[in-house]
């Protein structure tokens, strides 16, 4: 019954082993969809901002600080 056993576990662990490998590339790959989304969308509200809200000789960060304490302070 020993050598039952022993071969169930090799089986578990093998399929534990291919279950963890699924999982990591399957989180590694929404982690990269994700950042390249994250980061697709930044760079789009700074091309926004810059273009539409920053003031003369200000930098996209100080037009978005300026911005959030207005909307801080409006409410």
């Amino acid at each position: 019954m020993s050598k039952f056993i022993e071969a169930n576990e090799k089986i578990a662990e093998t399929v534990t082993e291919g279950y963890k490998k699924i999982e990591t590339g399957v989180v590694d790959g929404y982690k990269k969809i994700e950042n390249g989304v994250v980061d697709g969308f930044n760079k789009m509200t700074d091309t926004i901002v810059e273009k539409l809200f920053t003031k003369e000789g200000e930098t996209v960060e100080e037009a978005k600080t300026r911005m959030k304490e207005n909307a801080e302070k409006n409410g």
